[in-house]
């Protein structure tokens, strides 16, 4: 088999981390692989999907990646060259783990490289955001570790923090339900009380704060909230419990629903093992499989690789 002409490995995601809703985010080391296989006539465009989605991927019209390379050619005003697509799955769909954001800064990223565009990571970072409508995903995804950003509908502001202690680990529970991300906005109220807001306010404050001085034994207190989570925790089986039983075991520094759900997410101080079981065991419970995995939470941001034999053929 030839060389791909160019290939981009996106990370999952994590975002909100609680408080942070809509701001914070977190690069996590689970990974998806697109690459381009072949250069096709304008506008023709051919889908190979492995792993996740395979079955619901496979039109390339839906195909997010492709929807967003055109997007971006678009805003860059660069020719849209069609392409033949494979795409090696393994972040989860629909679980609050950043798949659709992972499939936007991959095409972003496809037409800048084909495009030639070599646009900075400021404006590759706004194109995303562009396309995606909020930042907290396709900021970590592009840069990696954790990332708090602000976006006003045309600007993006933005910046990258310290990376986790070797010694955490970050435990992610995936449950065998879906939530659609349109579901979980829709189950959020219109208004919130304002003790309610100024609660966030100081969570989201002190879980950057303690990030960036590592002082990791406030993450509890961080990652508390009350914007978003009581509704979004309706939306799934043992979603009302998880957080209350997992925060109190040993080592967990933190917990909190991943993205819009239904996967849970839990910082870990130690010996993962313990948690990722509490958490299975209370999916078990409410009569919904899960699988868990254990990953790093200074993950790498997207990578884009151009293969020798590809550079030379250009």
């Amino acid at each position: 088999m030839s060389a791909p002409v160019i290939r981009v490995r996106v990370p999952a995601t994590s975002a909100n981390l609680g408080a942070g809703f809509d701001s914070l985010g977190m690069a996590l080391s689970l990974y998806n692989v697109f690459s381009v296989t072949e250069l096709l006539p304008a506008d023709e465009f051919r889908s190979d999907v492995m792993g996740e989605g395979a079955r619901e991927l496979i039109d390339a019209s839906a195909n997010l990646v492709v929807r967003s390379y055109l997007e971006a050619c678009k805003a860059w005003g660069t020719k849209a060259t069609g392409f033949s697509i494979m795409s090696h799955n393994v972040i989860p769909l629909c679980r609050g783990l950043g798949s659709s954001a992972g499939a936007v800064v991959a095409g972003v990223l496809i037409a800048d490289a084909l495009g030639g565009v070599e646009a900075p990571e400021a404006e590759l970072l706004r194109v995303m955001t562009s396309i995606e409508g909020h930042p907290d995903n396709v900021a970590p995804c592009y840069l990696g570790g954790m990332t708090v950003s602000a976006w006003d509908g045309r600007e993006l502001r933005y910046v990258r923090f310290p990376s986790l202690p070797d010694d955490m680990h970050v435990v992610v529970a995936v449950p065998d339900v879906r939530v659609r991300t349109k579901d979980a906005r829709e189950a959020l109220p219109d208004r919130v009380e304002f003790g309610d807001a100024v609660f966030n306010l100081g969570r989201a404050a002190l879980l950057t704060a303690a990030w960036a001085a590592g002082r990791w034994d406030l993450l509890s207190w961080g990652m508390d909230d009350r914007l978003h989570q009581q509704y979004r925790a309706r939306l799934f089986p043992g979603g009302d419990v998880i957080m209350d039983r997992v925060r109190v075991i040993p080592g967990c520094l933190g917990v909190a629903i991943s993205g819009s759900g239904p996967s849970v997410i839990a910082l870990v101080r130690g010996r993962p093992r313990r948690v990722a079981e509490a958490m299975c065991a209370t999916f078990s419970e409410h009569g919904v499989d899960s699988l868990f995995f254990v990953l790093e939470g200074n993950a790498d941001g997207a990578r884009v690789e151009i293969p020798v034999e590809s550079a030379a053929r250009a």
